[in-house]
């Protein structure tokens, strides 16, 4: 298919700027104006009803996100392609996973992953319970059947006694089960979040938390529309939108729904920490951060920025590295 810009001038900033409240997308030096379409990133995201946030919950989480004898090979964890040296992505194009087998698309982030709103780059999952045992069984990740890898996890008395921890009040006959496998992920996942960011140690009234060239990229972030998709707590908005990304012709959304308005359709990644989580877009091709960012000016907003406007951009995006969260990889059973 020939590469085409299909979603040319949807999201100019003078409509995001009528949507926002502004007069128009010029910037006159008040950096004040813009605190209010950013969100500071909260300690914890929303917590679900039926799975409730316990230290027991989290720690068998990550006992199971770094376990590889759940993958068919025994040498394929959750943390191969989520690695918390690497940004928790894995900084190649496209996952490499079971057999060698190289996957559709790049490994988004874990962190934060709490706060959105849809899983995956096609969001055929809406929270983390749902999201967690994908990649177990699939066939190009980690290539196990649900059944066989809860009967390896029963073959350690140590993973025994963390599942009665972590669901004391479970009162079936198999406390080790996919559901509580999925559970104990999401819950350890919900805590992989990145508080403190430059711009949110900034959004608090630190003036000084943001260069001036970051503020000229937060200026020009906002005033170009970007925040129409990019925004909220997480600087997603967990929708779907249409682009051609260079060297890719994945149909991303319309592969979950068959929606002729779906193809080539895909998540709004989150911007957070999206220095240390190259390479860029869904396929991976995309090297630098700078690029992404031309390509989505040219794709997205019909905008070719300058060099010195995609400097700015790209300074601001620095200053969405927030704190990376401590955690000690567990010595497995």
């Amino acid at each position: 298919m020939q590469k085409k810009r299909i979603f040319r001038g949807l999201l100019v900033s003078a409509c995001t700027a009528v949507a926002l409240g502004l007069s128009a997308p010029t910037f006159a030096g008040d950096y004040d104006q813009y605190r209010d379409m950013f969100e500071p990133l909260p300690a914890l995201p929303p917590i679900p009803a039926d799975n409730s946030l316990t230290d027991e919950k989290v720690e068998l989480g990550k006992f199971l996100f770094f376990e590889p004898r759940i993958s068919s090979s025994g040498v394929i964890s959750c943390a191969t392609c989520h690695n918390p040296a690497l940004g928790w992505g894995d900084r190649i194009p496209r996952a490499v996973g079971h057999d060698g087998q190289v996957g559709e698309r790049n490994s988004p982030t874990v962190l934060n992953s709490g706060f959105f709103e849809a899983q995956f780059w096609d969001g055929r999952e809406d929270d983390l319970e749902g999201q967690a045992l994908g990649p177990i069984q699939d066939a190009v990740e980690m290539a196990m059947p649900l059944e066989e890898a809860i009967a390896r996890l029963e073959e350690f008395p140590e993973y025994i006694d963390m599942f009665d921890a972590a669901y004391p009040d479970y009162d079936g006959d198999n406390v080790v089960n996919t559901d509580h496998v999925a559970k104990a992920l999401a819950s350890f996942q919900r805590t992989l979040n990145t508080p403190n960011s430059d711009l949110d140690r900034w959004l608090v009234g630190d003036e000084d938390a943001m260069t001036e060239q970051q503020k000229r990229g937060m200026a020009l972030f906002a005033d170009n529309g970007c925040v129409a998709c990019h925004r909220g707590p997480a600087l997603t908005d967990s929708n779907f939108h249409q682009i051609q990304v260079p060297g890719s012709e994945d149909k991303g959304r319309y592969l979950v729904t068959g929606e002729e308005r779906d193809k080539y359709a895909f998540k709004t990644p989150t911007l957070r920490n999206v220095a240390l989580t190259y390479p860029y877009m869904n396929n991976g091709e995309t090297e630098t951060l700078k690029e992404a960012i031309e390509i989505m000016g040219q794709e997205m907003l019909d905008t070719d920025f300058t060099e010195d406007e995609l400097e700015d951009i790209e300074a601001f995006m620095h200053a969405l590295t927030g704190e990376m969260p401590d955690i000690t990889i567990p010595a497995l059973p």
